[in-house]
């Protein structure tokens, strides 16, 4: 099976956009190993949303990911934890507001796909976490909880035939691995790599 999975990816390049369990490059080098990509960009941006707008506007993932040369044959996006905790609002489903959780979200699927329709995206939605005051149960100041935006992602998928990786719902974070899994109820240790590395192999080798 593992040569399958090589061929498949062999020399082939890979942009992973997201925050900081992205830009740590936990995940990436395990993939990879696996499945033979020849070239992988790391474009996380430590502490930063996906969502525009604030203080850590510099590095949102709207951004990074519309700046990007479209010429990858895979790319990944994996956030949302950042605008959960700092509270960016969800919006709705029509929505083009870079200022919100689907409008930056939709802007950036549909930017990435009109510059390189042959690209294979796929979205990775957020773990489970509990830090900073901030769990699966917290409702935060724009009255949304994680689950919230976990959700706007499987929608966004489902609306342009995009795969979604759930490791919200399949990953086996949660409070009670959550100390196993991480550094610090957050952030994923070498095991949590190592299990989010496991599922995105056979997710990636499926597309």
């Amino acid at each position: 099976m593992e040569n399958r999975l090589e061929r498949k990816w062999q020399g082939k390049s890979w942009c992973t956009l997201g925050d900081s369990i992205t830009e740590a490059n936990g995940y990436q080098p395990l993939v990879g190993a696996v499945l033979g990509f020849s070239v992988i960009s790391n474009e996380g941006k430590s502490g930063c949303p996906l969502t525009a707008g604030g203080d850590r506007d510099y590095g949102a993932t709207v951004h990074i990911g519309r700046s990007i040369e479209p010429m990858f044959d895979c790319v990944t996006i994996f956030a949302g934890t950042n605008d959960y905790r700092l509270d960016k609002p969800i919006g709705h489903k029509d929505d083009r507001n870079i200022h919100t959780f689907y409008g930056a979200y939709l802007t950036l699927v549909e930017d990435l796909l009109n510059k390189n329709p042959a690209c294979r995206l796929n979205l990775w939605t957020p773990l489970q976490r509990d830090k900073d005051g901030f769990d699966i149960d917290t409702i935060n100041q724009s009255g949304h909880r994680l689950i919230d935006y976990v959700e706007v992602i499987q929608e966004i998928g489902n609306r342009y035939a995009l795969p979604v990786l759930n490791l919200y719902a399949e990953s086996g974070f949660n409070r009670f691995t959550l100390s196993y899994l991480s550094k610090d109820r957050l952030h994923p240790n070498e095991q949590g790599y190592e299990r989010i590395a496991s599922m995105a192999v056979s997710f990636l080798e499926r597309l």
